[in-house]
């Protein structure tokens, strides 16, 4: 249905906000009749709501298709065995929606497609003629949120585009991925976005390296690093250049005596600060991690946070120990762990730059109940690693320009992974190349929130009256509103003659000028065309641009030529 009459459409309009919704896009897709919450982070797309994801849709896949994807659909239903084989059955944790069928045979929702579509073409695909290939499709992702939020944004179901790229060399794989890395630009400019690539962690789908597609938004749920020279990237993996502070280190001749002071149930950076009047500048924390080399403790200043990313690049795989394993290494619990007298206990002691610039600072005594205070480097303890180990943070500078650097929240839409071999190894899709050896196939795979694009672009573009689309994903171009039945004759006429260019909603209901107005405002079509007043007093159409709010006048006649200058599709 290219246009319709509101009258005769399912557009459920509210005029209060709901008491769950948050953010902006929460509240307004309900409001305007796209959505309806069916249970606790699961949705129903309502007709206009869907023409939206449905325009998402058509972009995407006109942008897939010029870089040679093919489209194919997998079952959401997948078997264990996979996920056993690629080994993320146990790895995915509690977000994995598991079930049983009636013979107790193991399953779970598919929240992606990595195991299914690489044991699809490992099945089909035995030489190196048949590559490369580039997969894609649109589906229903479950992933059980453990605090679903922010309507469609962060749900339990969720609609996505999710592509795989299959290569027989690196060459050819990097290929690939810059292919779909500059597809993903076009779509969200034709999707009328403003958005940022940033460099991101590869978390549980693995892989060598990264990048996210973030719209910028206070209601993000990332923060982002970034300059105007281009880089960025999601501050759980930003790099940064520190900026010169000459006056920050004290001169040895500063060193107080070392002392261990009593702080009974102190344990945090706050409560210790508060307890002994220091600031938390002055406070290292120790972090007791497991990594590839064996126990390690990382020390981090008191107001910084420990960048896991930054952490596993330097220490290979990396978690945090247990309570247990805490006081095996060190003595004390968590919070009272200090790097003092670590050494022989621990494999690797890693200590962030920043806080080998802490004179008379304060840490744990690895004794429960105590704090060592005037603590310094060099003279009471030392790092085997100096390095980057946390989340940088405004006042650090571009590590490619150097120039200071600005943090946004963001909203993810996109997601790209460079995998190589992590699939294809473990799921043997493996070829025969041209000499006749068989070789895994070098893999990435590209990731699109359809619906999450839907609901950052009402985040990057509403007012206190509703949405403002943007035209390549309204639901209609156009939304007459025929205020009184005297005109219904002329609205008719109107409708079916613009019709043929543009996707027109025609509000025909029997309804008040003002209910009209405001579902009009809310449901955010681009242009509003009035046939009022103005029309039965003076014969003039009012036409408001949604996005600029101006209103301007002008005859039937000319609606057409008027139309052109303001809107393009």
């Amino acid at each position: 249905m290219k246009s319709a009459r509101f009258s005769k459409y399912f557009i459920p309009t509210l005029r209060e906000d709901p008491k769950e919704a948050e953010i902006p896009s929460h509240k307004l897709m309900i409001r305007s009749g796209m959505i309806r919450k069916l249970a606790s982070g699961i949705y129903e797309f309502l007709p206009l709501g869907w023409r939206v994801v449905k325009k998402i849709e058509n972009i995407i896949r006109r942008r897939m298709d010029e870089i040679d994807g093919q489209e194919l659909f997998m079952s959401a239903l997948q078997p264990r065995e996979l996920w056993d084989r690629s080994g993320r059955w146990d790895l995915y944790g509690p977000e994995l929606f598991r079930l049983q069928d009636r013979q107790e045979r193991d399953f779970c929702l598919g929240p992606t497609h990595e195991e299914v579509v690489t044991s699809l073409v490992a099945s089909d695909i035995k030489s190196y003629k048949s590559l490369p290939v580039l997969l894609y499709q649109f589906q229903m992702k479950f992933r059980d949120e453990i605090r679903p939020r922010f309507g469609v944004m962060r749900a339990r179901e969720f609609y996505m585009k999710d592509a795989y790229s299959f290569d027989s060399d690196e060459e050819g794989c990097l290929k690939s991925y810059r292919d779909n890395v500059v597809a993903y630009i076009r779509i969200f400019k034709d999707c009328g976005l403003n958005f940022i690539k940033v460099e991101a962690a590869t978390g549980n789908i693995g892989g060598s390296s990264s990048h996210e597609f973030m719209v910028p938004a206070g209601t993000g749920e990332d923060e982002i690093a970034c300059c105007s020279c281009g880089y960025g990237a999601n501050t759980e993996l930003s790099s940064y250049a520190r900026p010169e502070t000459p006056d920050e280190k004290e001169t040895s001749a500063d060193e107080k005596n070392l002392e261990k002071v009593n702080t009974p149930g102190k344990k945090t950076v706050e409560e210790v600060a508060s307890f002994l009047n220091r600031k938390p500048e002055k406070f290292i924390k120790t972090l007791i991690c497991e990594t590839s080399e064996g126990p390690a403790a990382i020390l981090i200043r008191g107001d910084h946070e420990l960048n896991l990313s930054l952490a596993a690049s330097r220490l290979g795989n990396i978690e945090l120990a247990g309570e247990e394993r805490v006081k095996e290494l060190t003595g004390a619990s968590a919070g009272f762990a200090g790097p003092s007298g670590l050494k022989g206990k621990v494999s690797i002691i890693a200590a962030d730059r920043a806080v080998t610039e802490i004179k008379n600072g304060v840490s744990g005594a690895n004794e429960n109940d105590f704090h060592l205070v005037n603590i310094n480097y060099s003279r009471d303890y030392e790092a085997d690693i100096v390095g980057d180990f946390r989340t940088a943070l405004p006042g650090d500078l571009c590590p490619v320009c150097g120039k200071p650097m600005e943090f946004k929240r963001g909203i993810e839409i996109g997601h790209t992974f460079l995998l190589g071999e992590k699939y294809s190894e473990s799921m043997g899709a493996t070829f025969t190349d041209a000499g006749g050896t068989e070789k895994n196939m070098m893999m990435g795979c590209y990731g699109i929130g359809v619906t999450r694009i839907a609901a950052a672009a009402i985040e990057q573009s509403h007012d206190k009256e509703g949405i403002i689309w943007p035209v390549s994903i309204a639901p209609f171009h156009l939304h007459i509103i025929q205020i009184s039945d005297s005109v219904s004759e002329f609205c008719s006429s109107l409708f079916e003659k613009l019709s043929e260019k543009y996707e027109v909603l025609l509000d025909d209901r029997r309804e008040s000028p003002g209910i009209k107005f405001k579902d009009a405002l809310l449901i955010g079509c681009p242009i509003i065309i009035v046939v009022g007043k103005k029309f039965t007093g003076e014969g003039k159409l009012e036409i408001q641009c949604r996005h600029t709010g101006r209103t301007e006048l002008t005859d039937p006649d000319n609606i057409e030529e008027k139309l052109r200058e303001i809107i393009e599709i």
